[in-house]
């Protein structure tokens, strides 16, 4: 049996609560958790919009994670 081992170098998550508190505390649990896979944030990027059928506004956010430079 052969194992193969790639480091991850890119990785995009998106997020999305009626809440942007809600937004946050996601977004920076998967920062602590790939911390481990040694990602870092790269770019963020947010949205917000008026969801009509819930009454209430949506929050939305994109986190690009890349591989730790090697310094």
């Amino acid at each position: 049996m052969e194992f193969i081992l790639d480091r991850m170098e890119t990785k995009i998550e998106w997020f999305q609560a009626y809440d942007l508190r809600v937004v946050e505390r996601q977004i920076n649990e998967q920062i602590e958790n790939n911390k481990a896979l040694l990602l870092d944030v790269h770019a963020i990027s947010h949205q917000v919009v008026f969801d009509p059928n819930a009454g209430k506004m949506l929050y939305s956010a994109v986190v690009h994670f890349k591989a730790k430079s090697a310094v």
